[in-house]
């Protein structure tokens, strides 16, 4: 070595595996003989620090291992070995060809960031505490010469909820808002210290705030809420297992008793066995039920859990009485089934049913029938209209409404041309005044009717105006002209039957009939 002690400055801020210093050893030799080996020897300080060669240069290069704090130590010594890398064994007895020299690592102080007591933080608190609840508290110390103070800030990157708020100053951390396990168990984040000398000197640790679960609800019955019993069931049988549920988070270890109300205790109907693993099941207490007596039994049941505070529930289960075969099987639980007689079975209630439903059916049909057929008859006893008779409900003022039929056409043209006034229609032009003599006080009821139907029948204007003429004579284009017997001869001798021959076949038996009677 050119000299024996090697002095270094090395500031405490400098990262490990960092080159913090370089030593020398002179070899006079030349090419591989001039290779130099360094190692530090064991001692003192010697723990934090590695050397190595620089091929190049041949001189040792000291590097940091461990990080170095002024504050815990601020000088480390140890001693450094050069010795040739490739040793020619025939010059052994010349001497050792290895030297050694001292190093003194001087640690300088930096100003560095708050460092925290712990490297994690975890914290309990309790669900619905309320808020500005203080559950815990970081600490950051500067360990700098000068010791400035520390201030505390809570990374709102990571806790965007702001569910907590830390002291600036204290680092204590308080509840900010009301919290719940079943929504979120589990809370992590970061705080942050800085030096109030220098803010950007930071530090960051983790926080993790667990929240624990209050006993706010109590336990219930987990579906089935409603269970059946056989009416052949015997004392001590079980109709149904029950088990609770906790909207808590429940512990490990929950523990839930089942036990029936005291209201139900004195009652000799069901009981409910406690198994001791948050089970329980329903017991029958009787030998038979009947559903003709009892058809619904109403069973409240206790359940309890162990968390603190305790919280109780009372559950209502609905049992209903069926009628079940030998093995237990159910065969029917419906309401309708009470009434019926025993052994009969669904299959005949529903033929009896079907049974009832077509006899009604056939009643109704019968009766629809009967009055379908009044019906009719009245109809055709009013509607059977025979020689265009019309019949009136009104009295007096002869038949108005028959100018909605046109019998013009069935009058004869003839003698509509001979006779210009007409007796089917109300005459416009004629108005005869009517004479009426007086009426003396004494006349006799029955001359008065006479003398006013005598007046109606020669007076022209009054009605009826079309009965007199109507249905005298054929259309004009009949061939056979009228066949009124009005215009006939007046005896049969004088009648000539030959003209029926010639009206074709249609009047064949009418011609041969009437020429019978004339041979």
């Amino acid at each position: 070595f050119v000299t024996g002690i090697f002095h270094l400055k090395v500031p405490e801020s400098s990262h490990v595996g960092s080159a913090i210093g370089r030593i020398r050893a002179v070899d006079p030799d030349f090419g591989k003989n001039a290779e130099i080996e360094y190692n530090i020897v064991p001692g003192d300080g010697g723990n934090l620090f590695d050397i190595t060669t620089d091929e190049n240069t041949q001189e040792g290069v000291i590097k940091l291992k461990k990080p170095l704090d002024f504050e815990t130590k601020k000088a480390y010594t140890f001693k450094v070995e050069a010795s040739n890398l490739h040793l020619d064994h025939r010059f052994h007895s010349v001497g050792p060809f290895k030297d050694t020299a001292t190093v003194k690592i001087n640690v300088l102080d930096m100003d560095e960031p708050p460092v925290f007591s712990k490297p994690m933080y975890t914290m309990e608190v309790y669900e619905d505490t309320p808020v500005g609840t203080i559950i815990g508290a970081v600490t950051a110390q500067d360990l700098d010469a000068g010791s400035s103070s520390v201030r505390y800030f809570i990374d709102w990157k990571n806790d965007v909820d702001s569910y907590f708020t830390i002291d600036a100053t204290e680092g204590t951390i308080a509840t900010n808002e009301l919290l719940d396990r079943e929504s979120t168990a589990q809370y992590n984040f970061s705080i942050i210290a800085s030096k109030v000398s220098n803010p950007l000197l930071t530090s960051k640790v983790n926080v993790i705030i667990n929240v624990l679960d209050v006993n706010e609800f109590p336990p219930e019955i987990s579906v089935p809420y409603e269970t059946s019993v056989c009416e052949n069931a015997k004392p001590g049988q079980v109709i149904q297992t029950v088990t609770a549920a906790d909207k808590d988070l429940s512990p490990a270890g929950q523990r839930f008793s089942f036990r029936l109300s005291p209201e139900a205790s004195n009652k000799p109907n069901f009981t409910v066995h406690d198994y001791r693993n948050n089970t329980a099941g329903i017991e029958t207490r009787r030998n038979g039920y009947s559903r003709r007596q009892q058809e619904l039994y109403f069973l409240p049941v206790v359940i309890e859990d162990s968390s603190y505070p305790v919280q109780s529930s009372t559950n209502t289960m609905t049992i209903r009485v069926c009628r079940c075969d030998s093995d237990g099987t159910i065969l029917s639980c419906n309401v309708e089934a009470i009434f019926l007689p025993v052994g009969l079975s669904t299959g005949a209630l529903i033929a009896i049913l079907l049974c009832i439903v077509i006899l009604l059916v056939i009643v109704v049909l019968y009766v629809a029938l009967r009055r379908q057929k009044k019906k009719d008859t009245l109809m055709t006893s009013k509607e059977d209209i025979r020689d265009n008779v019309i019949h009136y409900d009104d009295e007096g003022g002869g038949e108005e409404d028959t100018q909605a039929f046109d019998i013009g056409a069935l009058r004869n043209p003839k003698a509509i041309e001979d006779n210009k006034i007409r007796r089917d229609i109300k005459p416009d032009t004629l108005r005869f005044p009517r004479q009426r003599p007086p009426v003396e006080d004494n006349t006799d009821i029955r001359d008065f009717i006479n003398q006013r139907l005598q007046e109606n029948d020669v007076d022209p204007t009054a009605p009826p105006y079309d009965s007199l003429a109507t249905y005298a004579y054929e259309g004009n284009g009949s061939v056979a002209e009228s066949l009124s017997s009005i215009d006939s001869l007046t005896t049969e001798a004088d009648q000539d039957y030959d003209y029926l021959s010639d009206w074709g076949p249609r009047f064949k038996i009418l011609a041969d009939m009437f020429g019978e009677e004339e041979s």
